[in-house]
């Protein structure tokens, strides 16, 4: 078992680089030929034993690269990685021994046995024993609602029911940290939805988790903190229903204004970002700055105008804000 007071995830300053040779008398950057692309560029990140951290970013940000380095699967090129205070590097097996990892999509499960046989091979490959396997796989059955379809080749089975089988796959070993890795990618919306439903079985005995995806609405759903990701940086963390300081600097004022002289003053007020029309004469101030709000509330009670209200945008909205529509899913 990790130490009581070790995190549950301890990166510092991870980096990982990957290099890529040009072909035979093509011409690329970097040395001999070839070209670099960093994947992950000095990336700090903490997670408390016992929390569901999302993991937020565009396809493309380095979520995938960060786990794969977390769960042994990939060395990083420079930085320190612990998980419950073991390196990932210098005690690989430990690590092993003390994760699970379920990836989305169909990866990972073999479409002509049955789920039954796909769990009993796995228990087999983290060495639960003969016995001690199959008693682990009729539990998981049982949890996951499979009982039905344990004996149904996987091939025959919904993507939703595949997935319940990738999430007993993961829970085989009883993992102190669990990798969900874009869980829900492909699904159509109910059988996420059906995914959604069983997160809350995986909370229920303090299984730490780590949930990557770029789906903000998901995250908000399901997380106690969001950490946001781009270009292999990490942007912030906040708490998804808490997330004071971003939510504050994009709020917006939405009054009914026809007067051009104070829309042109507003206008005029740092940290307005933009005025677009709504319905009804209404129009929706938009501010990128926390100290804007005030300045273009006084400017609107200061003519009469009594109908307005102030908004704050959705996780999702500041998150477009801060990375733009690249990949992003709502």
């Amino acid at each position: 078992m990790g130490s009581a007071l070790a995190l549950a995830i301890d990166v510092d300053q991870l980096v990982r680089t990957f290099s890529f040779r040009k072909g035979k008398g093509q011409k690329g950057k970097g040395q001999k030929g070839g070209s670099e692309i960093t994947a992950l560029g000095g990336v700090d990140l903490t997670v408390e034993p016992g929390e569901v951290r999302g993991l937020l970013g565009p396809n493309g940000a380095g979520k995938t690269t960060l786990v794969k380095i977390l769960s042994t699967v990939l060395l990083p090129t420079s930085g320190h990685v612990r998980v419950f205070g073991h390196d990932v590097v210098d005690s690989t097996d430990w690590v092993r021994q003390h994760i699970g990892v379920v990836f989305g999509g169909e990866r990972g499960l073999y479409g002509r046995l049955s789920a039954r046989r796909n769990l009993e091979y796995w228990a087999a490959l983290y060495r639960l024993g003969h016995a001690g396997g199959r008693v682990r796989v009729d539990e998981l059955l049982n949890q996951f609602g499979l009982r039905e379809f344990a004996d149904t080749p996987v091939d025959r089975l919904s993507r939703g029911m595949k997935q319940r089988v990738h999430l007993a796959r993961g829970l085989l070993s009883r993992p102190e940290l669990l990798f969900l890795d874009e869980p829900t990618i492909g699904m159509d919306p109910v059988a996420a939805r059906e995914f959604h439903r069983l997160f809350a079985q995986l909370r229920a005995d303090q299984t730490t988790i780590l949930l990557t995806t770029h789906d903000m609405a998901e995250a908000e759903l399901l997380c106690d903190q969001v950490t946001l990701i781009d270009h292999g940086q990490v942007l912030g963390t906040e708490s998804p229903h808490e997330v004071g300081r971003w939510i504050t600097t994009y709020e917006r004022v939405e009054a009914q204004i026809t007067d051009p002289d104070l829309m042109a003053s507003i206008k005029e007020v740092p940290g307005v970002a933009g005025i677009e029309p709504l319905d009804d004469g209404w129009v929706r101030i938009n501010t990128n700055d926390e100290k804007a709000v005030s300045v273009v509330l006084q400017l609107i009670v200061q003519t009469g105008i009594i109908a307005l209200r102030v908004e704050k945008p959705s996780l999702a909205e500041v998150y477009l804000e801060l990375i733009g529509e690249r990949g992003m899913a709502i």
